[in-house]
């Protein structure tokens, strides 16, 4: 599969997996889990045909790590990001000193008077190093990487967990526990 088809079938896998399950017929187990085989029927009725050697090129080389398999390999479900419920059944764990979000220029002002919140999403995603966090916010311009005092939150309470892919994840981030790195 070349690199236009790999994203453009993440970002499919991703719609479907994460947000609009109904739009294929899926319906997600409550930890996001869908059987493989009804996944692929489901893309192929919708004019999206995909075998199973490409959801495991999808799976092995998407650089964002959005899907994984369970450990029989007949279930996939996205490592995080869903707007529908679900429960990953994630383990609170005590984060490192500090993690990063990347955003774009035009939403400072507004996330250091706010804070981060989770928007339509179960939580706000956070990344362990400010690289990632650079290429994030990328996505929407030009990137600015915010640092999140996470142990000084975990201190506190705030808890926080981190998804099959190392997405760092956490309810919200209030604004006294940002700074602006770029």
């Amino acid at each position: 599969m070349d690199d236009k088809r790999l994203v453009k079938t993440s970002k499919y896998l991703a719609r479907h997996l994460r947000h609009q399950p109904e739009r294929l017929g899926l319906t997600l187990d409550e930890a996001g889990w869908v059987d493989v085989d009804t996944l692929l029927r489901a893309c192929s009725a919708q004019s999206f045909p995909l075998t199973r050697a490409q959801l495991n090129e999808v799976v092995e080389k998407n650089d964002k790590r959005r899907f994984s398999f369970d450990p029989s390999g007949t279930k996939i479900r996205a490592s995080q990001g869903h707007s529908v419920e679900v429960d990953l059944h994630l383990q609170p764990v005590d984060p490192p000193v500090l993690l990063f979000h990347g955003t774009s220029a035009p939403r400072i002002a507004s996330i250091l008077r706010e804070g981060l919140h989770r928007g339509q999403r179960h939580h706000v995603h956070l990344s362990p190093d400010t690289e990632t966090a650079r290429r994030v916010g990328a996505r929407h311009g030009r990137p600015v990487v915010l640092e999140v005092a996470a142990a000084e939150m975990s201190g506190i309470g705030f808890e926080f967990l981190t998804s099959d892919n190392g997405v760092w994840l956490t309810a919200e981030v209030p604004p006294r526990f940002l700074k602006v790195l770029s």
